[in-house]
């Protein structure tokens, strides 16, 4: 377990990521999702994430309903705000963000300080609980200026106060993450898909800066959507299907671990582990089968030649950790 920050709250190596539950492109049925949840707790993961945005709420119903049962003090969960949920009758489906769920609800971007208390109050009633350990501020791009003016001195009132133990940001970025760790007294950021074998990016500005702030970084989206859990023709990257170019670098990755008898899913998932600033890889899973596999996977040594390789090969900057000592 490593702490957030500054904060007492803790996290495991690998935590439970809540989106694919929420019927993440596809329908989840709901005893699958807590066959999901169950497996990752007998497989000992003890910290978990989730927001309003993933499933427009179902991903917090169910989370919350599989660990209600569990001792409180045994696992960290968090969620996110930014995104408040509004009840809509339009009907239809909620495809058009994702996920496959009926569209029973709309978003409204909220970054003002009663949007941040709002949000985190609806979030405790669907998740039946009365308190969650980490709050992110969810993908506020567009929202620059009420995030940092209203809704982070929001979650730092809050934290104050003690009705969350860690505060951050999550984001698709590491421009706006890095200005969090650098103007913000933020404990932990989540960096989705910006740090896996194929980019590269946070290494040039936000991991620095985490180190020598001291803020924690979870890293989130290894897969990069899911084509570096299986690089094939129609995988999905960032969200909507590979470019040709980045397939073919996933092709490559794939072909050098087959090289060194391991997996590509395998070295996704231990690689930004390694990097000191990183106290979580957040995974999504949607089955028990894909939890039992990405912790099969996640303690599954990755040859040291492996390394070598990409390094040799272009597919790993110098700069970047990795989890055991490479040959001289």
């Amino acid at each position: 377990m490593s702490a957030l920050g500054g904060s007492g709250v803790e996290v495991g190596a690998l935590s439970f990521g809540g989106a694919a539950i929420g019927g993440l492109y596809t329908e989840v049925a709901e005893e699958q999702a807590y066959q999901a949840v169950d497996a990752a707790w007998e497989c000992g993961i003890r910290s978990f994430d989730t927001a309003p945005h993933y499933g427009i709420g179902l991903s917090e119903r169910r989370l919350g309903a599989a660990l209600r049962d569990r001792p409180r003090a045994a696992y960290t969960l968090s969620t996110k705000v930014g995104r408040v949920l509004e009840p809509t009758d339009e009907g239809g489906d909620d495809l058009a963000h994702g996920f496959a769920v009926p569209a029973t609800h709309r978003r409204v971007w909220d970054f003002s300080a009663d949007g941040v208390r709002r949000s985190l109050d609806a979030s405790l009633e669907r998740l039946g609980l009365d308190r969650v350990d980490v709050v992110y501020l969810h993908d506020p791009d567009d929202h620059a200026e009420q995030a940092f003016r209203e809704g982070y001195p929001a979650l730092e009132d809050l934290r104050a106060q003690g009705v969350v133990g860690a505060i951050g940001a999550g984001m698709n970025q590491t421009a706006m993450l890095s200005r969090f760790v650098a103007d913000t007294d933020v404990d932990v950021v989540l960096c989705a898909g910006r740090y896996t074998l194929l980019e590269h990016g946070a290494l040039a500005d936000l991991l620095p800066a985490a180190g020598q702030r001291g803020t924690s970084v979870v890293v989130g989206g290894v897969f990069n959507s899911g084509l570096l859990a299986d690089p094939r023709p129609g995988a999905t990257y960032d969200y909507s299907a590979a470019p040709a170019e980045v397939l073919e670098r996933a092709l490559r990755l794939k072909s050098v671990a087959e090289r060194h008898g391991t997996t590509l899913r395998a070295a996704a998932l231990t690689f930004p582990a390694a990097h000191p600033a990183v106290a979580s890889v957040l995974v999504g899973c949607r089955s028990a089968h894909e939890v039992r596999d990405c912790v099969a996977q996640f303690t599954t040594k990755v040859p040291a030649g492996f390394w070598h390789e990409l390094r040799a090969e272009g597919l790993l900057p110098a700069g970047a950790p990795v989890p055991v000592p490479e040959p001289s």
